[in-house]
């Protein structure tokens, strides 16, 4: 008896971690999405700088 509740509370500390790894690991997979959504805003950004640059050189 003291085997299946010893197995019992090893299962479910595992359940726990893994919840809790889950979580963990779907708040980095925001913040990595949220620093690639400012990456391609400051593509963009550097995109409209380099393009006025480009025109202004043209038109000398």
């Amino acid at each position: 008896m003291i085997w299946v509740l010893a197995f019992l509370g090893i299962a479910l500390g595992g359940i726990v971690m893994l919840i809790c790894y889950a979580v963990w690991l779907a708040h980095k997979a925001s913040d990595l999405f949220s620093e690639l959504e400012m990456l391609g805003t400051r593509a963009e950004e550097f995109g409209n700088i380099v393009g006025k640059l480009a025109l202004t050189s043209e038109n000398e």
